[in-house]
């Protein structure tokens, strides 16, 4: 039966709760198990928790918002939170909520899929994977080592890490901002849907960074690193200074874009994609062979060596 406003339910059990008025905003914060959240074309809602261990899940119903989460896990300080009392818990929640929604997904240890979402998307996460796909609203992700595996975004996307990995894949975002400690951010990039210039901002101590972006890109390029590797594919762009501070400066197109990026120790690389490459289109979408498709890592995975230090013409 479709639920009432402004009520609150004490999860303990697998249990499913329907919601026929229109959710603006959903809040949804749980500790290790799984998230989905789907946006879709109904204005209905739908919440269905599978398997749930430990304390008490809430579900509460508040005017447009609607919240799913432990109450001792607060939004305000959450990358700090630490369960005093003890409690394993668990939960596995699903969502099928309007995609216009305003979303914010909190995970600790649980890994969580976000799909089908063009309002604004924030997440926050500990530890475990957050794979977004199909965003076209803003995106703001922060996390302490989990990774973000993110396909198709064509929102902005600001991202904040220590140690976790971002991979972003036929990604068509107009804006970026991207910092790590050491973590890796690998970007497979188009040219932004929305038809502005892109504007591209990529900070690492240690992790390397890696963009391929369109042959007919229209960007001008500022990237330096300290003691890492240097290379590209296009000819455009020229390699300055030596080993201690090495530069890669140019323009690409009319150059009415920026991709600036500044790397300590890690190593940098600029690959190059086919403007028809066909990824994008259709059910499979970035699945594709790396030569039509996903990058293939510039630098050995895993290792502290990042690659020939002198300018590569192909990658």
């Amino acid at each position: 039966m479709p639920a009432p406003e402004d009520r609150s339910w004490q999860i303990t059990e697998p249990r499913r709760i329907d919601f026929d008025d229109p959710v603006t905003e959903l809040d949804v914060r749980v500790v290790d198990g799984a998230v989905n959240v789907v946006g879709t074309d109904e204005a209905a809602t739908r919440v269905e928790v599978g398997r749930i261990e430990g304390p008490p899940l809430v579900v509460r119903r508040e005017g447009g918002k609607l919240v799913v989460a432990y109450d001792d896990l607060p939004w305000r300080g959450f990358l700090k939170w630490l369960d005093r009392k003890g409690w394993r818990r668990e939960a596995e929640v699903s969502v099928r909520v309007p995609a216009e929604v305003a979303l914010s997904v909190g995970v600790v240890g649980a890994g969580a899929v976000v799909s089908g979402v063009r309002g604004p998307t924030q997440v926050a996460g500990v530890s475990g994977t957050t794979t977004l796909v199909g965003l076209s609203g803003p995106v703001r992700t922060e996390t302490v080592s989990g990774g973000i595996e993110a396909q198709r975004l064509s929102g902005s996307l600001h991202y904040t890490t220590v140690s976790g990995e971002l991979t972003c894949i036929d990604g068509s975002v107009s804006e970026i901002r991207a910092e790590s400690v050491s973590g890796a951010m690998i970007l497979d990039l188009r040219a932004p849907r929305t038809g502005e210039p892109a504007d591209i901002r990529l900070n690492s101590v240690s992790g390397e960074l890696a963009v391929r972006l369109p042959e007919d890109a229209d960007l001008t390029v500022d990237a330096r690193t300290t003691g890492g590797a240097v290379s590209s594919a296009f000819d455009e762009l020229t390699v300055r200074g030596g080993w201690g501070d090495r530069r890669l400066t140019g323009v690409l197109g009319a150059g009415r874009g920026t991709l600036r990026a500044g790397n300590v120790s890690g190593g940098l690389a600029l690959l190059r994609r086919p403007v028809d490459d066909g990824v994008g289109d259709g059910p499979d979408a970035g699945e594709r062979a790396p030569d039509g498709g996903r990058p293939e890592r510039p630098f050995p995975a895993g290792s502290g060596e990042t690659g020939d230090p002198t300018p590569a013409k192909d990658l």
